[in-house]
């Protein structure tokens, strides 16, 4: 709730923190990152790669890897979450599903053209966000700047929260997931 934790004691118990990873399926027109394997919770140790993508209108996650684009239905339910179109955007967010379909099956999309440290997943993402920014008379980002503009102030939320979770799990503290009802509410 904002206050600090430091010696409020098992007074103020239970304590609850929102979490900083969202369902990814459930967020519409936003740029999505997540643990290539595994989840944030279930075991990342912050030097395993992660895997970025885009969600259309309905939550369907366009990413890329070695096999080409993929549209997934599952799988992104626990990730960072950066919402990329304003709700004052009536005509981007018309077009949303449209651009990023077109933009998906280009042939710079294809599987023979990945390259792990050139031609990735962020590189893919990056491309459509900067395509958008085009057809909006706007100014591309190059990739240091979109990342820490928009990527590091979340990762670094989530660093802290994953913190948290392993010294109370350490400590053989209790942690109950919220149900969806209760994280409509955070």
């Amino acid at each position: 709730c904002g206050h600090p934790l430091r010696g409020a004691g098992l007074p103020a118990a239970p304590v609850r923190l929102p979490s900083p990873f969202r369902q990814g399926h459930r967020q519409p027109r936003a740029f999505l990152l997540r643990p290539t394997a595994g989840t944030f919770l279930g075991g990342y140790d912050g030097k395993a790669d992660l895997h970025v993508g885009i969600t259309n209108s309905n939550g369907v996650v366009y990413n890329y890897n070695e096999e080409g684009i993929h549209r997934a239905e599952t799988g992104w339910e626990q990730c960072i979450s950066i919402p990329l179109v304003q709700p004052d955007t009536f005509e981007l967010l018309q077009q949303w599903d449209e651009l990023l379909e077109e933009f998906s099956v280009g042939e710079a999309w294809l599987p023979h053209r990945y390259e792990e440290h050139d031609h990735n997943c962020y590189t893919y993402a990056l491309a459509f966000i900067n395509s958008v920014l085009t057809t909006q008379g706007k100014q591309q980002m190059s990739k240091s700047e979109f990342t820490e503009k928009f990527v590091i102030p979340q990762t670094k939320k989530a660093s802290k929260y994953i913190t948290l979770h392993q010294e109370l799990i350490a400590n053989d503290f209790y942690i109950v997931p919220l149900l969806r009802d209760q994280e409509k509410q955070c």
